[in-house]
């Protein structure tokens, strides 16, 4: 199902649909969808998705800002409590889910040693030690967005549908995230260089919003998503000027 909510600050849209839905803040994920800068005669606005859980049900939350220029975004969550010296399981949970992350491996043909990377209230990172690790990964990380969504289904049948799973393998979610970062910024410079708009390639919700949220304070630069299912496509369009599709 999805429901929609105004505010005046992201913070104030996404208080009232926790509060509409019963839910704790720090449940679900948020995926800003699109941003619009507000002008003289034009209010801004950002609309963002929130995702619930593993399954991929989702709400749709819009704000719309009364001045021209959003508040910053807001910093996400704690920080994570790192596990240095030991990443073996601390629980029954864990335990069950590193065995299971390692059978899901070897039986797709491959071997790996699943360890704890880093705990948080409601998330888990688990890190995938293995020979293998460009296979895990996959072409643009989508191997192991689908070995992570599994692993978040299995999470769930264990009775923790409150805990998300944050898979990585040499490290390629920080990678990747430093690369998509410049990549914004590079294809901004060329937007706002030739007036014209630029699709990106299709991206997991995660990638998306990084993209959206690195670029959220560069006035003359609007993005929004485009397309169907989980992986879809961010425009990048330039603003103030006569602007080619």
């Amino acid at each position: 199902m999805i429901y929609e909510f105004e505010g005046r600050t992201e913070k104030e849209a996404i208080d009232r649909a926790a509060a509409e839905l019963g839910l704790e803040k720090d449940a679900f994920d948020v995926e800003i969808v699109e941003t619009q800068r507000g002008g003289l005669f034009k209010k801004g606005f950002v609309k963002i998705k929130i995702h619930t859980g593993a399954d991929g049900e989702s709400v749709t939350v819009t704000e719309r800002a009364e001045t021209g220029k959003p508040e910053q975004r807001r910093k996400e969550g704690r920080k994570q409590k790192i596990v240095f010296g030991d990443p073996s399981a601390q629980n029954e949970f864990e335990e069950n889910l590193l065995q299971f992350i390692e059978i899901l491996v070897e039986k797709m043909g491959y071997k790996c040693k699943a360890g704890v990377q880093f705990r948080e209230d409601r998330k888990i990172g688990i890190k995938m030690d293995s020979d293998s690790s460009s296979i895990l990964i996959g072409k643009k990380g989508k191997n192991l967005d689908a070995l992570q969504l599994l692993a978040n289904i299995y999470a769930g049948r264990l009775g923790r549908e409150d805990i998300r799973v944050i898979l990585d393998s040499e490290n390629y979610r920080l990678r990747r995230e430093e690369s998509l970062v410049r990549m914004a910024y590079t294809v901004a410079d060329r937007v706002r260089e030739t007036r014209n708009s630029i699709l990106l390639e299709p991206m997991n919700p995660f990638d998306r919003r990084l993209i959206h949220t690195t670029l959220n304070d560069i006035s003359d630069i609007e993005t929004k998503s485009e397309g169907e299912g989980t992986y879809k496509q961010v425009r990048i369009l330039f603003r103030g000027g006569k602007m080619k599709a």
